[in-house]
């Protein structure tokens, strides 16, 4: 039997995914839904605690009372300050060893994942070991194929979102017509989409030009925050006047197919 996997669940559609996953396979699990962070619903009928992402102990602590081995990190996570998080004693020690708080979202959950396996005894894997078919596949996905006017967007936008990454501020960028026109920040993929999308002009909604690429981190864990997109995505970029969406095959997470 498989080791029972302890799903760590923030908002959007993944956390729902893999819990379908581990149901079909017949997989044991117990799932840690982050309050005011996971989806309404998402634990319905199935085994679960909702905990409030700043209880580090409590959570380590049921994950032991129900005998998980391995854990899953899945799911977009609002980032709050200290005074919202309210960390327990664990997080206050974990903050304090890291200096997570000064740090982007790649270095707390690398700090996090190493926390989890050296100093707690759980095994962290990710979505390479139990759904790869929710990885983008090669080539393109649907009937649209890249003009060469789009190649050269899709070349600046992915050369930007690496920078972004590299600096560990961000996986997406926005190039249209040989420029880059948008930066995702701390707000996220969909903020960067809906900013665009206010800047149409009226009667253009239609003229859809530009692309969104969204790649991982040069220095990323694949285990956390793999890129992901839904149809949300597809449908915020055609809102932002967009013609198409590039992320990385094999390293990025394609929900809803």
């Amino acid at each position: 039997m498989q080791p029972k996997l302890g799903i760590l669940a923030g908002g959007g559609r993944l956390p729902a995914d893999i819990i379908d996953i581990c149901q079909r396979t017949g997989r044991p699990f117990y799932v840690i839904a982050f309050e005011g962070q996971a989806e309404q619903g998402l634990c319905d009928g199935v085994p679960h605690s909702c905990i409030r992402l700043g209880a580090g102990g409590q959570t380590l602590k049921t994950l032991r009372d129900h005998n998980v081995e391995e854990i899953i990190l899945v799911g977009s996570i609002k980032r709050p300050g200290v005074a919202q998080l309210r960390p327990d004693m664990w997080g206050i020690k974990f903050l304090a060893r890291s200096g997570a708080m000064a740090l982007g979202d790649d270095g707390i959950l690398t700090l996090l994942v190493r926390t989890l396996e050296q100093n707690e005894g759980f095994r962290v894997i990710g979505i390479d070991d139990i759904a790869q078919e929710l990885l983008a596949p090669g080539g393109a996905i649907g009937v649209m194929i890249p003009s060469d006017v789009h190649q050269i967007d899709i070349r600046l936008a992915v050369a930007a979102a690496m920078d972004l990454g590299a600096k560990d501020i961000g996986q997406a960028a926005v190039a249209r017509n040989g420029s880059v026109i948008g930066l995702e920040d701390s707000s996220g993929t969909d903020a960067l989409l809906h900013r665009l999308s206010t800047q149409i002009k009226p009667g253009h909604h239609n003229d859809l030009q530009g692309v969104l690429a969204k790649v991982a981190k040069p220095q990323q864990d694949r285990r956390a925050d793999l890129p992901t997109i839904g149809v949300a995505t597809v449908e915020n970029a055609a809102r932002a006047g967009l013609a198409g969406i590039d992320v990385e095959a094999a390293c990025s997470i394609v929900l809803e197919r």
